[in-house]
């Protein structure tokens, strides 16, 4: 599914910075350190919930949970508020629209990620939730403040750039994750190789064996 590409780092990330580009350039100073708050502080839980696992195999066995879905997260995160600015200019029943477009677009990246055997229900509900949260909450705060007037010109470049991200390789997220886990606990849990690692590394080149 190519949907599901959509959700990776390689996209997702550089347009949470597009967002707090476009809010320093719109001088929207509260907006924008609410927006480092909220999407930072979710990047952290997604990371930690997944590092708890890799490092020392916590999790919730009866729910198949190892961590909150980084795609799911930043989907819900993110692209509600890129369809939230886009009709900024319009009426309150137009932007909450677009808004809610955005989640359902984020909540079907969410089950190709069920789908594609990456992850659990729970890690990519629980993921959309998480992300879901984080937008709503920006934008009751975006509702409650003078509408930051945004450059049009930063926002379509921007999402020029975006479009070429999405042809560049896949940030190695996972990775980083083992490593960090490995780095804090001293050693990765057996619990790591569950079936969604696995059925990540199948579509790189397969590492070497070991002997047995």
């Amino acid at each position: 599914m190519g949907i599901t590409k959509v959700g990776g780092s390689t996209i997702m990330l550089p347009a949470a910075v597009a967002i707090a580009a476009w809010l320093l350039a719109a001088r929207a100073q509260r907006l924008f350190w609410a927006w480092c708050l909220l999407f930072g502080s979710a990047l952290l839980l997604v990371a930690a919930s997944k590092i708890a696992f890799v490092g020392w195999g916590i999790g919730i066995d009866e729910l198949d949970f190892t961590g909150f879905s980084g795609h799911a997260m930043r989907s819900a995160a993110i692209i509600p508020l890129l369809f939230y600015f886009l009709f900024q200019q319009k009426t309150t029943m137009t932007r909450q629209l677009a808004a809610v477009s955005g989640m359902a677009f984020a909540a079907l990246i969410s089950l190709s990620r069920v789908l594609l055997d990456f992850h659990s229900v729970s890690e990519a509900l629980s993921g959309w939730v998480l992300g879901s949260a984080v937008s709503l909450a920006f934008i009751w705060c975006a509702e409650s403040l003078p509408k930051p007037v945004l450059n049009r010109t930063l926002m379509g470049v921007s999402f020029v750039l975006l479009l070429a991200a999405s042809f560049a390789r896949p940030i190695p997220t996972q990775l980083l994750i083992d490593k960090a886990a490995l780095l804090l606990s001293g050693h990765s849990a057996l619990a790591a190789e569950s079936r969604r690692h696995a059925a990540e590394k199948c579509c790189s080149p397969a590492p070497n064996q070991p002997a047995p």
